[in-house]
């Protein structure tokens, strides 16, 4: 973790639900006008089939540094930019986060980039796997990389 004023705050892969809070208190600070947060939750249809949960595997220290170098490279790319990140693997049932993206800047459109700039790389270069259990019992592993409507 960097503890400046602005840069990379808190990069981590967990096991535990995300505190929410947290994470948005480590964003603030002087001069933060504007806060972003993107949130993935685990929704219970996709593609038209009905969902009762996923489950996230990942080879955490590769996961959780290329999401460093993700935030990193974004953060270089707009100053003053303030980034909290935090995937979560294991059994997530409906509703619950899989993913939290603070970004905190004096500007709100920087912020609301910075997270979707980070959200989406992370989908393409991120090695954490997704798999879908279906109401029907049956089990799918996902494209993360594949663009949904």
């Amino acid at each position: 973790m960097t503890m400046s004023a602005h840069g990379v705050l808190h990069v981590a892969i967990v096991t535990t639900p995300i505190d929410v809070g947290a994470l948005l208190s480590r964003a603030q600070a002087p001069g933060v006008g504007a806060v972003s947060m993107f949130l993935g939750t685990v929704r219970d249809l996709n593609d038209g089939r009905p969902v009762s949960g996923m489950e996230y595997e990942a080879y955490a220290p590769m996961a959780e540094s290329e999401l460093r170098a993700i935030a990193e490279e974004t953060c270089a790319r707009t100053a003053g930019l303030r980034l909290v990140v935090e995937h979560r693997v294991g059994t997530l049932e409906i509703g619950e986060a899989s993913v939290a993206i603070v970004a905190a800047h004096a500007h709100r459109a920087q912020a609301m980039d910075g997270a979707r700039d980070v959200i989406e790389a992370l989908k393409q270069r991120v090695p954490i796997w997704k798999r879908e259990h279906y109401v029907s019992g049956d089990r799918e592993w996902i494209d993360p990389t594949k663009v949904r409507a």
